[in-house]
């Protein structure tokens, strides 16, 4: 897999949305901080995070995190906690779980050589058919 030249980052790619200030936004950065790592392998323009919070301080507020990867499904991650901290360290972690998951489903499964090295080409494919068919020729 090539590195990406320009690769995303919390600080860069975060938006504060309803319930929360721009002064919030470093002190949301830094909760976030351990996203960086997951999101590095995208790129900085095509990747966009929004945090916004309903009802803040109050008995049921509901924390929202959105992400927009292009070429991807928004995620969405939302957390009812009471503590403010502890509903953003929840979004973040769900955001970073279902990361982990769609990587995961992209891979090819059960095959380390084939993650590794990709997958053959239909013409490599129609070579190694077209050496099989010669061993059997020989052997007979």
């Amino acid at each position: 897999m090539s590195a990406v030249t320009n690769p995303a980052t919390v600080a860069e790619c975060l938006r504060v949305g309803a319930g929360f200030s721009q002064g919030d936004r470093n002190w949301i950065v830094e909760q976030f901080a351990t996203l960086d790592a997951r999101l590095a392998a995208f790129h900085a323009d095509a990747t966009e995070l929004e945090v916004s919070v309903k009802d803040r301080e109050a008995r049921g507020q509901k924390v929202t995190l959105e992400c927009w990867i292009a070429g991807r499904q928004k995620i969405v991650t939302t957390s009812s906690e009471e503590d403010l901290r502890a509903a953003l360290h929840d979004v973040r972690d769900d955001l970073r779980r279902r990361l982990n998951d769609a990587k995961t489903r992209q891979e090819p499964r059960h095959n380390k050589h084939v993650r590794e090295i990709g997958q053959p080409g239909r013409d490599q494919v129609a070579d190694a058919d077209a050496d099989l068919e010669r061993v059997d020729a020989e052997t007979a």
